[in-house]
């Protein structure tokens, strides 16, 4: 019997700490069910602060003032580094030196899913940022971390230079505002079902249960609001 194939948009930032937290629980979730149903994921863009200058600025005093203050700045990231550590996931905040505008490493994670790369070039860049502090400013050190997911580094260093995959960003970015997704990780599932935050693995699970339970039995709305029978 064929199994179902589930196709999963994960919209995120790769500077969201808990999107890379969700993203490792959802794959947790989807490597249990892999003897249940098929996966198709793919990543769409969301910036969490879009105003950001390109050469970034300074992480501990921007989240700090975020946060209310340098205790509480401490206090979140020990929490969300414990979290983290459940997953397997090592973060390290002290390296991170730069909050950086994030526009360019999604137009790279665009340009690698013409290649087949997007997942692996969206986990680099999570990877990079929270376990080694890269400095994701920095065109060279995105095109070390794409030569390091099989991309050209040629071919990358002229990309980045471009404008290419632009105006697919912005227009990804405005369809996500149009479907009210304000925060990140969301989860949209079969282009139907939306599910937001770092879920723990089981209600990822249960989720995507119901959903192949549901869509087997009948009617559904897209979260554009599109119902089908």
């Amino acid at each position: 019997m064929k199994k179902p194939l589930i196709k999963i948009d994960v919209v995120s930032d790769v500077v969201c700490p808990w999107c890379y937290i969700g993203k490792r629980r959802l794959e947790k979730a989807m490597d249990g069910l892999k003897a249940e149903m098929d996966f198709e994921v793919e990543f769409y863009p969301f910036e969490l602060n879009p105003s950001i200058p390109s050469e970034g600025i300074d992480q501990k005093k921007y989240l700090s003032e975020k946060f209310g203050g340098e205790d509480r700045y401490n206090q979140i990231t020990a929490h969300t580094t414990r979290t983290a550590a459940q997953e397997g996931l090592h973060f390290d905040f002290a390296k991170q030196k730069i909050s950086p505008n994030t526009f360019q490493s999604h137009r790279l994670i665009a340009f690698a899913r013409l290649f087949g790369k997007q997942a692996a070039m969206n986990e680099a860049l999570m990877r990079a940022y929270f376990e080694k502090g890269t400095d994701l400013t920095q065109n060279e050190n995105l095109v070390a971390m794409a030569a390091e997911v099989g991309l050209n580094p040629d071919d990358t260093r002229k990309f980045l230079a471009s404008q290419e995959l632009s105006d697919q960003i912005k227009q990804q970015e405005q369809l996500n505002y149009q479907r009210g997704i304000s925060g990140v990780p969301y989860f949209i599932i079969n282009g139907k079902y939306g599910l937001s935050g770092a879920q723990p693995v089981e209600v990822f699970t249960e989720a995507l249960r119901e959903i192949v339970s549901e869509t087997n039995q009948g009617e559904s709305c897209s979260v554009e609001g599109v119902c089908t029978t």
